[in-house]
């Protein structure tokens, strides 16, 4: 059997290396993972005209580049709604699509909860910077999970970026169109891991809209333990190493041979 050809693609905060460093350890030499970094912090600002497209077009070239014709995307937060985008744009692309959830997942369907939930995010935009990473991030766990200190030290060059890279991302959540129909109509298996601490008017109500969404194989895992700061593929790496190389073994042996 050949390696499996896998994109990762990061969140708005952590650099793809340093996200996925332990999950390509625990994947082993039987898959061809790829980490790629978001086209987003290429510049030291974000670009004007950025949008969730940047980034599909980026895989695109990353895969185009490789000779891959085919693959299995993988994308967590911000990277997983680039992930949803790119499942809308080019399905045919894909061998299967893994989403650690993503930050968002369409302007469409929305519960009552989420309503409310996303209009506390619109409101991040008028905090200041010492202020907006702190509720950032509080609004993604549910409310009695103890969030760690921030380390100390000087923080790294690379994360004087990311408050000006999540504003890009809320600003094109808001005005991107995820086409409903397009993505319903995917027929690739899709993996959603989940963390139980993670806030559920937020990562678990995606996950349950996107199952409505009708993929044809759906699997749900869900990691009792983890939130959307500590997320498996960081610190239960060999867990959802196990998962992924189950759901993509299953769609290579589901695929007629040429």
């Amino acid at each position: 059997m050949e390696p499996f050809r896998v994109i990762l693609l990061p969140g708005s905060v952590l650099p793809a290396d340093l996200a996925y460093r332990a999950l390509i350890q625990a994947l082993g030499p039987e898959v061809q993972a790829v980490a790629k970094d978001l086209e987003l912090y290429k510049t030291d600002e974000p670009p004007a005209d950025w949008t969730l497209d940047t980034e599909v077009d980026g895989v695109q070239r990353e895969a185009d580049e490789r000779g891959w014709q085919t693959f299995h995307l993988v994308g967590y937060s911000g990277g997983g709604a680039a992930a949803l985008a790119f499942a809308a744009k080019h399905p045919d692309r894909l061998q299967s699509l893994a989403l650690l959830e993503p930050a968002w997942a369409g302007n469409w369907d929305w519960s009552p909860a989420y309503t409310r939930h996303w209009k506390q995010y619109q409101e991040l935009e008028s905090l200041p910077p010492e202020q907006f990473m702190p509720a950032f991030m509080r609004l993604q766990v549910r409310p009695d999970v103890v969030l760690p200190p921030q380390e100390p030290g000087p923080p790294p060059p690379w994360m004087a970026k990311r408050p000006a890279g999540i504003r890009a991302f809320l600003r094109s959540f808001k005005e991107y169109d995820l086409d409903r129909a397009r993505l319903a109509a995917f027929d690739r298996p899709v993996f959603f891991a989940l963390g139980g601490l993670s806030h559920p008017d937020d990562y678990g109500e995606i996950a349950a809209r996107l199952a409505r969404v009708f993929f044809p194989d759906f699997h749900l895992e869900v990691f009792p333990h983890r939130h959307h700061f500590d997320p498996p593929h960081r610190i239960e790496p060999d867990r959802l190493a196990e998962g992924l190389r189950r759901h993509w073994a299953s769609v290579e042996a589901s695929t007629p041979a040429a």
